[in-house]
């Protein structure tokens, strides 16, 4: 039984196809998890939410801020905006049940000594405090009242997390972090302006991933949404977006692949995809 991580799909089927097909993924035995941001500005977001769907467990996905935009344009509450190419799922006549189906995806997974987010962590969370939190947004996602949250969801206020927050305030801080963080300062203020490589942080924040003794550091983060960066060869953090929706690479990982903590990475090269979209 293998486990694989994949960065952000951004509705590449043919692209994720092709990567499935590279490491022989067989659904009856192997798991994959994806990290977010499965759909919008590739060509084919259908096709990727229906073979999600269809891979059944044996696909584990996270919801990233592309996902949450999908899921707020079904609903009305946000117009589709330039570059979006979302319609073949608005369109789709299984469109209700793959977006309940989106809403019960996760926002955090934890396995094999890998944290797994979207875009980011909070310094002042630790493992348990990240999926815990993680947790309360998928239970209301989850529930009957997830229409109303979702109205609610946007905004960049509050910018810094304190145990005493509520309501939803408490759950917007809680999806942006998860969802949308790149720089934030060494107090976990977050700032959602600059999309720029690690080295180029504004000035008075840093990368979440250097912010000195921020809990996670122990643990190893994988996360996707940031296709800018530099790759880092860290230890600490594995980022698997590498581009695929702009014709760079969709990357992803074979967890423990030559023994504990010592991964594979796998590629599948998107310049081809990239050309046939212009």
């Amino acid at each position: 039984m293998a486990l694989y991580l994949i960065g952000d799909i951004q509705g590449c089927d043919n692209a994720l196809s092709q990567w499935l097909e590279k490491v022989h993924f067989s659904p009856s035995r192997d798991t994959v998890f994806l990290l977010g941001d499965l759909v919008n500005r590739g060509p084919d977001n259908l096709g990727v939410l229906r073979r999600l769907h269809n891979l059944g467990s044996s696909a584990r996905c996270l919801l990233g801020n592309h996902d949450l935009h999908l899921l707020a344009i079904h609903l009305g509450v946000q117009p589709l905006k330039r570059g979006d190419t979302v319609d073949d799922i608005l369109q789709a006549p299984d469109r209700n049940a793959l977006m309940d189906w989106l809403r019960l995806q996760n926002l955090a997974m934890y396995e094999e000594g890998v944290l797994m987010v979207h875009a980011g962590v909070l310094p002042q969370w630790d493992v348990a405090q990240t999926l815990s939190l993680a947790q309360e947004v998928q239970t209301v996602l989850q529930g009957p009242h997830w229409q109303a949250f979702i109205t609610q969801m946007y905004g960049n206020l509050p910018a810094a997390w304190i145990d005493e927050l509520e309501g939803i305030e408490r759950l917007r801080v809680i999806v942006n972090a998860l969802t949308r963080l790149r720089f934030c300062t060494a107090m976990g203020e977050m700032e959602f302006q600059h999309h720029l490589d690690a080295t180029q942080a504004p000035p008075g924040f840093m990368a979440w991933f250097d912010v000195p003794l921020r809990r996670t550091q122990d643990t190893c983060v994988a996360f996707g949404h940031w296709s800018t960066l530099t790759p880092m060869h860290r230890q600490d953090v594995i980022e698997l977006d590498t581009g695929c929706v702009w014709g760079r690479c969709l990357s992803g990982l074979e967890l423990n692949a030559h023994g504990p903590g010592i991964h594979q990475r796998h590629q599948i090269d998107c310049a081809d995809f990239a050309l046939a979209r212009t």
